[in-house]
């Protein structure tokens, strides 16, 4: 059985879970806290530290690099899910850039705010020490007085995602690719903390999100 290595808000592990959901396989799902990845870092051999990963068998998948998507091609490839077709390589590869920089830059620190409902008490010191070490000190307390202004930035660069979705049931047409589960993890990670809702402005965007949480392949 495939087991994923994850924690329950992270955008980066959101769309892996929601893949394997969405292939109907049975998976073992096993959280680590935000900043602790001992098991991380031994189940790759000292190679890496982040999340998520995938242990199949004896095979250990991670993805290492900025642009690859390592994870998704290899669950992709074993459950035959047709989430990376060679026509859309071209097109996916830019989306989930901007998808994975505009969209979660935004996305993460609106919930990254609310961290003392989403993360255990104990491990707070560390999750806020890693933020600070990464985007300075008292980034946490900046973003929540800028809470506002990172609301209107997320639904600025949503807006050419809700064109797209006007004119067809899912991003790049009438079935998902890879990057819808992509942009379902941003979506995902924004909404965690219960304080949000999507725009009421993005309506086929919100109708998007809605199909996204529940749709599975047909075998």
């Amino acid at each position: 059985m495939i087991e994923l290595i994850q924690f329950p808000f992270s955008p980066f592990c959101i769309p892996q879970r929601r893949i394997l959901e969405f292939a109907g396989v049975k998976f073992k799902i096993t959280n680590v806290p935000p900043q602790e990845r001992s098991l991380v870092w031994k189940l790759t051999g000292q190679q890496y530290y982040g999340v998520p990963i995938i242990r199949d068998g004896s095979k250990v998948i991670f993805d290492d690099t900025d642009d690859q998507q390592i994870i998704a091609k290899y669950l992709d490839a074993t459950f035959e899910l047709g989430l990376f077709p060679a026509h859309l390589e071209g097109v996916q590869s830019i989306l989930w850039r901007h998808i994975e920089n505009e969209i979660e830059g935004a996305a993460f620190r609106l919930n990254d705010i609310y961290y003392r409902e989403n993360v255990a008490a104990a491990h707070q010191l560390q999750f806020v020490r890693f933020k600070e070490r990464k985007f300075g000190r008292g980034c946490l307390d900046q973003w929540r007085r800028d809470q506002k202004s990172w609301l209107r930035k997320l639904e600025s660069a949503l807006q050419p995602y809700e064109q797209m979705l006007a004119h067809s049931g899912f991003l790049l047409g009438e079935r998902p690719y890879f990057v819808d589960f992509d942009l379902f993890g941003m979506m995902e990670n924004f909404l965690f903390s219960g304080h949000y809702a999507l725009p009421k402005s993005l309506r086929h965007l919100r109708a998007w999100h809605q199909c996204m949480k529940t749709i599975e392949i047909v075998h």
